[in-house]
């Protein structure tokens, strides 16, 4: 019987990334069907730093990297626009926890 091979390190990066990327669309999904704007602030906040994440990995080429950052903008754009909708500091939700 053939010894078990441990995993390449890039295969595992590409497998992980690939995994972070469908939890992003599926966060994007959640986003869209969320109507309270403190979930919303929440769910934006994760799916720019998603994206910030997948920006710097390797196993994208150049182009794609750069959409990524692009994206990541973008999202934490949306996130400070809901924090200015709500009249909160811009850089704390728009609700206070365990207050």
């Amino acid at each position: 019987m053939p010894a078990l091979e441990a995993p390449r390190p890039a295969l595992t990066l590409s497998q992980a990334c690939a995994a972070l990327w469908r939890a992003t669309l599926s966060l994007m999904v959640a986003f869209m069907k969320t109507a309270a704007p403190a979930h919303r602030y929440l769910i934006a906040r994760r799916i720019a730093r998603n994206l910030d994440l997948l920006g710097g990995q390797d196993c994208f080429n150049t182009d794609c990297r750069a959409t990524f950052s692009q994206l990541a903008r973008r999202w934490n754009r949306k996130a400070d626009r809901l924090t200015s909708s709500a009249g909160a500091h811009p850089n704390r939700p728009p609700f206070r926890l365990l207050s």
